[in-house]
């Protein structure tokens, strides 16, 4: 599966953006999908997961309540949407793709798209 991240910017504290992570390949709804983050400096850190049939949610602690996963296995696509957005919110955000394990591990996903850069401004 390919995948192709796209949807960030500039944006203020407090502001909202949607990230949209597009697939094109094997069946994209055997995929379980998730969104990373690698921030300057820093790994690159589990963000927001999404099971492949059943649509079962997960997020790290730092973004709980403010960051929805979803997913449309029409358009081969998941979304991150990110609200009430924080300066440490800052960095490159991957999406993946895994089809077997879950939950999901940021050294063991089958596939990576580029990343999109997200920068919040205080």
């Amino acid at each position: 599966v390919q995948l192709q991240a796209s949807g960030g910017g500039l944006v203020q504290v407090g502001g909202s953006l949607r990230l949209s992570c597009a697939a094109s390949g094997r069946t994209f709804s055997m995929y379980h999908m998730g969104w990373f983050r690698q921030a300057p400096e820093k790994e690159r850190e589990f963000v927001a997961a999404i099971s492949r049939w059943s649509g079962d949610t997960y997020y790290a602690d730092s973004v709980k309540g403010r960051f929805t996963i979803s997913r449309d296995n029409a358009k081969s696509t998941v979304y991150l949407q990110m609200n009430t957005l924080k300066p440490e919110d800052t960095a490159i955000y991957y999406c993946a793709a895994e089809l077997a394990h879950w939950p999901l591990d940021v050294n063991g996903m089958d596939a990576w798209g580029k990343g999109t850069q997200v920068t919040v401004s205080s």
